[in-house]
């Protein structure tokens, strides 16, 4: 077993988007660990039988459509406003469609991938800009594998996870110096969905989501201060 880094995110305030999927639960409790603020944040409230996040000392969730640019200016000025400052944003939020060609794609289908997975780390990248400026702090978010590359059949699912990277890079470009972005790309997570998706196939190549959440945390700490506009594969052995 590999061993746990630690981290001292005491007095900082973090935003986890995408909270109550596997991968943005585990990043919730990571950071709660290391002793920030956390504001869960997602559509899925905690009560649902889906969610998979806890809220108890030191995690707040707040409830939105992170696709609407109202919704989102207001749960950023909520949390702002509740914690005083914010320091860490995880954009988690996303969703998976796949298995047509481009021609047999509806245009819903691509509209969704597009708000899900993009526009919510758009939108809530550009509300808390201003306040990730007053704390020279740190943006993370999730493309993937595949976004580095065409494929049959999950097309606008790729397009919408390069278009994570190139957003993490453009952040990255306009902030030098003030705020660090980066983004994590991993292959296949082991979440429950996956693996009711996919029953058969080698689950132990796949990668664990707090092994994910350990990457984001090193991405917002002092130890990668020198790192912005990466985009950092963990794709462990899938």
């Amino acid at each position: 077993m590999s061993p746990t880094a630690t981290f001292d995110f005491e007095g900082t305030v973090a935003i986890v988007t995408g909270a109550s999927g596997a991968l943005g639960s585990a990043a919730v409790e990571r950071f709660r660990e290391a002793g920030a603020t956390v504001c869960a944040v997602d559509v899925v409230e905690p009560s649902d039988e889906d969610s998979l996040l806890e809220v108890g000392s030191g995690v707040h969730f707040y409830g939105a459509d992170l696709t609407d640019e109202a919704a989102v200016e207001r749960v950023i000025d909520e949390v702002a406003d509740d914690h005083g400052r914010i320091d860490h944003l995880l954009n988690v939020a996303g969703t998976w469609r796949g298995g047509s060609h481009i021609e047999e794609t509806d245009l819903e289908e691509v509209e969704l991938l597009w708000k899900v997975n993009l526009q919510t780390a758009l939108l809530v990248s550009k509300h808390a800009l201003a306040h990730l400026q007053d704390s020279e702090g740190a943006i993370v978010s999730v493309s993937a594998r595949s976004g580095l590359e065409g494929g049959a059949g999950d097309g606008p699912y790729r397009i919408t996870k390069a278009g994570i990277k190139i957003l993490t890079e453009t952040l990255a470009e306009e902030n030098l110096g003030v705020v660090r972005a980066n983004c994590v790309m991993p292959s296949v997570i082991d979440t429950p969905m996956n693996r009711e998706m996919m029953p058969d196939a080698d689950h132990e190549t796949w990668v664990d989501p707090t092994e994910i959440a350990d990457v984001m945390a090193v991405l917002c700490s002092d130890a990668t201060a020198v790192t912005s506009g990466a985009a950092v594969p963990v794709y462990g052995e899938a």
